[in-house]
């Protein structure tokens, strides 16, 4: 007899579907038979993620996949626009999505929040205020709206990732510089880019049944880069 996939009858939407982790979620949730429903669209205009997770319909797992390029301005030199278009981006879409999805998951007392974050709020880097302020956010409101909800039977935790082989961060191009070379070699313990399946294979156990204790919690996803 076939036993039942590990996320079968589960209707699950990943936003920003083909970038950052967004394409190896897909394909992995759907491989253990989460019914995906996959949205490309940015979510950093005001009603814009109210209208994909209406859209979705029923949603028992949400995948935060939210993602822009890190700009790379010291921290004086951070103008207005550059803070404002990165919390749009990455923040705001956060209680938005959960205004329309989070009533409905409390009310049948099952339901999972995923946020796919950065370990650059973890750790500091140079030049880098304005994206890890924002991925900073980003684990505050999982851990604080975890708590939150946790009674209610809803679970919400956050990955925060660095390193991982995704053209978001790392393109090719990127990969074949013998400076980048050489520094994954010195800040990264593991010695090479964590693959973007090794990332979705751990966010899809997080939002099976076998992962349900975990509350408000923040799993970093470095390769050793956060505890170096």
């Amino acid at each position: 007899m076939t036993q039942p996939k590990p996320l079968q009858g589960q209707r699950v939407l990943v936003t920003q579907a083909d970038t950052f982790i967004g394409r190896a979620l897909c394909e992995v949730l759907a491989g253990r038979g989460a019914e995906v429903v996959a949205s490309a669209e940015l979510l950093a205009e005001p009603g814009a993620a109210e209208r994909v997770a209406r859209a979705a319909g029923r949603v028992d797992v949400l995948m935060a996949n939210l993602g822009i390029p890190a700009a790379a301005t010291p921290a004086a030199e951070v103008g207005d626009a550059e803070w404002r278009d990165a919390f749009a981006a990455m923040v705001d879409p956060l209680p938005r999505l959960a205004r329309v999805l989070l009533p409905a998951m409390i009310e049948r007392r099952s339901g999972r929040i995923l946020v796919l974050g950065s370990a650059a709020a973890l750790r500091g880097q140079n030049r880098s205020s304005t994206y890890s302020a924002a991925r900073g956010a980003q684990i505050a409101w999982a851990q604080a709206v975890g708590v939150e909800v946790a009674r209610h039977g809803v679970q919400v935790n956050a990955l925060a990732c660095n390193f991982v082989d995704t053209p978001t961060y790392f393109p090719s191009e990127v990969q074949a510089n013998p400076r980048f070379q050489e520094r994954l070699r010195r800040e990264v313990p593991l010695g090479r880019l964590v693959q973007a399946r090794e990332v979705a294979e751990f966010a899809a156990h997080l939002c099976g049944d076998a992962a349900g204790c975990f509350v408000g919690q923040v799993f970093p996803v470095s390769g050793g880069w956060v505890v170096r």
